[in-house]
C-alpha cells in the first residue's frame, strides 16, 4: 500500500512539472506575440532604407594595419593594408600604353600640376602627328609665381600664393607667354641636380606679407622684386631661343613650330554642388585665380569619359588626393580598401562626402599613360613625378584600379575630341 501511494504522488509531481512548463510555454508564446505585433507596428511607422548589392561576394575583405617608414630621419606609423593579397599587373609591358617620355621627379616643390601637364601635352604632339620634343616645366613654373604675385598685388593681399596649381594654368601660362624646350631653360642654377623651391616660396610669401602689411601695391616694382627673387633661385628664363638657325620668342615656338591647339583641351569635375552639364568653378586653394572653367558632370558620366579617352588613344591628366592608405609607393599601387568603402557602394554621394568634408584633397596631378582590364577590374599606368613613385620596382609609375580613379581623382582635362557626346550634353542643358 505505502508503495502504491509513492507511486501515486510521483506520477502527480511529474505532472504538476509538466503542467508548469506547459504554461510557462503559453506565457513565452503569448509574449512574444506581443512583442512581434508590437514590432510590426512600429515598422510601419519608421521604415528602413536597405542597400542591396548583390547575391554573390562583393570582394575580398581589406584589413587595416599599421606599418611603419623613416621619413626625414624619424620613424612613422601609417595605416595600411596586406597588399601582398591584392592581384594586380606584374609589369609595365602588360598596360595598352601611349608614347610618353621617361618620368622624370620634381623632388622638393609643390609643381605636379606642371611636370603632369607638360607631359600630358608632351604626348598630346605625338598623338597629332607632331614632334616628339621635351618641354621645360620650370619655364612655366616661374611664370606662374609671377601671375600669382601679380594678382596678390591687384587684390591687395586677398590672393593664394603657394607651391600648387591646376592643370589649365599650364595652358593658360603657355598662351600668354609660349614655352621653351627644357634644353634651354632647367630651372638649375650651375652645379645644382634637384629642384628645392623650399626657400624660394619662403622668399616671395615673405615679400607679399611685407607688401601687404605696409599697403605697398605698386604693381610694376613688387613684380620686378618677385622676379629678382625667381632669378636667384631659378635662373633667369630666356626671352628668345634658337631654332632651327633661327632666333625666335618662346610665344613663336609654341604658335609657328609646336602648333598646339590650347583651346582644344578641356577641364572637368564631378561636385552636386553645382548642376550638372554646366560649367562653374573647381573650388580648391590651388585654384588660385578661380577658374569657372570646369565642366561639371556626374560620377558615371565623369569615370566613362576617363576610360573610352584611354580606350581611344588618348591620354589623361588627372588630380586628386593621393594621401590614402590604399595608395603604396613600394607596391606601385592606388586602392581603395574595404575598410574606407567596398568598391560596389562607390557613388557620388560618398565621394562628395569625402570632398566636403576633406578626406579626399586636391594633393597631386598625375598623367594616366596606359589602360589594362584584369579581370573584373580596370587598371590605370600613371606616369607620376612624385616621390612616392620612386619607392617600388616601377620608378616614376603607379598602377592605380579603378576604384581609386572614381573615388579620389577630381578632376580631369583631356582633348575635346575625346569627350565629344559628353560635351553635347551641355549644348542640350543650355
Amino acid at each position: 500500500m505505502g508503495y502504491k501511494i509513492k507511486m501515486v504522488k510521483y506520477f502527480m509531481e511529474e505532472i504538476m512539472k509538466k503542467a508548469g512548463i506547459i504554461f510557462y510555454f503559453f506565457i513565452f508564446l503569448v509574449s512574444l506575440n506581443f512583442i512581434l505585433i508590437s514590432c510590426g507596428q512600429r515598422e510601419k511607422v519608421i521604415e528602413k532604407q536597405m542597400i542591396q548589392i548583390s547575391d554573390e561576394e562583393l570582394q575580398e575583405r581589406n584589413t587595416a594595419i599599421y606599418k611603419t617608414r623613416e621619413i626625414r630621419g624619424k620613424e612613422r606609423k601609417y595605416l595600411s593594408l596586406d597588399f601582398s593579397r591584392i592581384e594586380k599587373p606584374g609589369s609595365l609591358e602588360e598596360f595598352t600604353q601611349y608614347f610618353h617620355f621617361p618620368p622624370i621627379r620634381q623632388y622638393r616643390t609643390g609643381t605636379c600640376w606642371c611636370f603632369s601637364t607638360i607631359s600630358f601635352l608632351e604626348s598630346e604632339m605625338k598623338r597629332m602627328g607632331k614632334m616628339e620634343v621635351k618641354l621645360s616645366e620650370m619655364y612655366t613654373v616661374y611664370l606662374e609665381f609671377v601671375e600669382k604675385a601679380r594678382r596678390f598685388i591687384k587684390e591687395k593681399g586677398n590672393s593664394y600664393v603657394s607651391h600648387g596649381s591646376e592643370h589649365n594654368a599650364v595652358t593658360a601660362r603657355m598662351k600668354e607667354y609660349g614655352i621653351v624646350r627644357a634644353s634651354d631653360y632647367t630651372g638649375l642654377l650651375p652645379g645644382q641636380t634637384e629642384h628645392d623651391h623650399g626657400k624660394l616660396l619662403r622668399e616671395i610669401t615673405g615679400y607679399l606679407k611685407f607688401c601687404k602689411e605696409n599697403k605697398y601695391w605698386e604693381e610694376e616694382k613688387a613684380i620686378a622684386y618677385v622676379k629678382s627673387i625667381l632669378n636667384k633661385h631659378l635662373g633667369k628664363p630666356p626671352d628668345t631661343i634658337e631654332v632651327n638657325g633661327q632666333t625666335i620668342t618662346p610665344k613663336e615656338y609654341l604658335e609657328k613650330v609646336l602648333e598646339l591647339p590650347l583651346d582644344d583641351y578641356v577641364s572637368f569635375m564631378s561636385l552636386k554642388s553645382l548642376p550638372f552639364y554646366t560649367k562653374g568653378e573647381y573650388k580648391v586653394p590651388d585654384n588660385w585665380w578661380h577658374s569657372k572653367e570646369y565642366h561639371n558632370v556626374p560620377l558615371d558620366d565623369f569615370f566613362n569619359a576617363i576610360v573610352s579617352a584611354i580606350q581611344n588613344g588618348y591620354t589623361v591628366n588627372i588630380g586628386g588626393d593621393v594621401s590614402e592608405p590604399g595608395i603604396n609607393g613600394e607596391n606601385d599601387i592606388a586602392l581603395v580598401p574595404t575598410f574606407d568603402i567596398p568598391r560596389k557602394l562607390i557613388d557620388q554621394d560618398c565621394r562628395e562626402f569625402r570632398f566636403t568634408n576633406r578626406t579626399s584633397t586636391d594633393d597631386h596631378a598625375i598623367h594616366i599613360v596606359g589602360y589594362k582590364e584584369m579581370g573584373d577590374y580596370s587598371w590605370f599606368l600613371i606616369k607620376d613625378s612624385g616621390g612616392g613613385a620612386q619607392r617600388g620596382q616601377f620608378k616614376g609609375y603607379y598602377f592605380f584600379r579603378d576604384d581609386y580613379i572614381k573615388l579620389k581623382m577630381l578632376s580631369f582635362m583631356v582633348h575635346k575630341d575625346a569627350v565629344q557626346e559628353l560635351l553635347k550634353k551641355f549644348t542640350k542643358a543650355k
